[in-house]
């Protein structure tokens, strides 16, 4: 297998962090006891709000991929769906269904599921790409399992949507050392053992034409600005770090409308099925610009 140590790595990591039961317990319970109005919760649902207009139809079954502790799962059942949580390590996800996190749980490879074609409605895979050793191979086994389509948020690779350094990208390609030097974070790896791999609208267009698939939909979000205790601080605006983020975000939603800068992350809906009416409708209200793929004249 490509990449073994990365796997045992990821795998392992969860444990090296929590390695007893009671560990994996506590954490549950700190996060339960949490109230909604903080900000940790306020960011998360950030990118949790881009799954809205596919929670409208409720009872659909969801997968959810590298889903370590279980919440995007959560999530999704607290919002009419059914979900089953998946992870390459589940001995959080053991504890999950205990706490009553969650309902089910599998031990799944995201590069080599074991379920049937078209076996759930919709997969998504939250903040969990990058890390994988062959994203690419994920992305062709969520898209067989899903029925539906498949739900992708990550961080944007920015080369495409700043010509500055898409520029600067091409006339630095014969010196390579300068380049780096200049593109600190060109390739930048974590401690577990993955290269971060953003993504772009382009690459997911050209999935979804290569697959002969209908339609895919980009919302580009700036969640990332938490910090440590953030669990901790109010969303009041008589707060001062609340009140700073705040103010940081809209500055950047603003740049990002006027496409000056990219979005920090990009959520992007890959549909197999065309969606219906009132999912369209959903879409474009909450943010969602649609790109509709040109059938295959040749097939």
């Amino acid at each position: 297998m490509f990449n073994q140590e990365s796997y045992d790595r990821h795998s392992e990591w969860y444990n090296l962090h929590y390695p007893t039961e009671a560990n994996k317990v506590a954490y549950y319970k700190k996060v339960k006891a949490l109230s909604d109005d903080t900000v940790s919760k306020w960011l998360q649902n950030i990118f949790f709000r881009c799954l809205t207009p596919l929670l409208v139809t409720p009872s659909q079954k969801w997968l959810t991929v590298g889903d370590a502790y279980g919440f995007d799962a959560q999530y999704i059942l607290s919002n009419g769906g059914n979900a089953l949580a998946t992870d390459l390590n589940i001995d959080f996800l053991k504890v999950a269904k205990d706490e009553e996190i969650i309902r089910e749980y599998a031990a799944e490879n995201a590069e080599k599921l074991s379920f049937d074609n078209d076996k759930f409605d919709y997969v998504l895979c939250k903040e969990s790409y990058h890390h994988f050793p062959r994203p690419y191979a994920a992305l062709y086994e969520m898209i067989r399992v899903a029925k539906k389509g498949i739900v992708v948020i990550e961080p944007q690779d920015p080369v495409s949507k700043m010509p500055l350094l898409l520029l600067l990208n091409n006339l630095l390609a014969n010196y390579v050392h300068l380049l780096n030097k200049v593109w600190k974070n060109r390739f930048s790896y974590e401690p577990v053992g993955n290269f971060v791999y953003k993504v772009s609208e382009r690459e997911f267009e050209k999935f979804a034409a290569g697959l002969n698939l209908p339609l895919v939909a980009f919302k580009k979000i700036n969640p990332n600005f938490y910090f440590q205790g953030a669990a901790d601080v109010k969303t009041d605006d008589k707060n001062s770090k609340f009140l700073l983020i705040k103010i940081k975000k809209k500055l950047l939603d603003i740049l990002v409308s006027l496409k000056i800068l990219p979005g920090q992350v990009l959520a992007t809906i890959v549909f197999k099925q065309f969606p219906n009416d009132n999912e369209l409708k959903k879409l474009k209200k909450t943010g969602y610009h649609l790109v509709y793929i040109p059938k295959n004249p040749y097939l």
